[in-house]
């Protein structure tokens, strides 16, 4: 499996981005993909997800800012508007097969990708 991510950039605050995310899923179904994002010295964060039904959660910070979807299973997105200095990371998708029930959850997720940096600069 290979997930790899395109879009990062550099933009002013209040701008927009968009990331993209296609898997060479080699048969497999995801149940669940989703974005994270990781700024340095800081702790991988989740930034949003979506399931194989369509169903979405978002981090708190990102809620009405950033959209998550999905144009079919080996393609994700993240729209990403009115970005603020905290946005910038090094942003990952991953995916998971599991269906364990948990939300915004790094760890349940078993392929990532290598990330696309998201610089925001005022």
């Amino acid at each position: 499996v290979v997930l790899e991510e395109s879009g990062g950039g550099s933009v002013q605050a209040g701008g927009s981005l968009n990331l993209s995310c296609v898997a060479s899923r080699d048969g497999r179904t995801f149940y669940q993909m989703g974005w994270f994002r990781q700024a340095p010295g800081m702790e991988r964060q989740a930034v949003a997800e979506i399931d194989m039904y369509g169903r979405t959660n978002y981090a708190d910070s990102v809620k009405g800012r950033f959209v998550i979807s999905q144009a079919d299973p080996d393609t994700l997105y993240l729209e990403m508007n009115s970005l603020q200095l905290a946005d910038t990371a090094t942003y990952s998708c991953a995916a998971r097969e599991s269906r364990f029930p948990v939300v915004l959850h790094p760890g349940a997720y078993t392929y990532w990708g290598q990330g696309t940096q998201v610089t925001v600069s005022s």
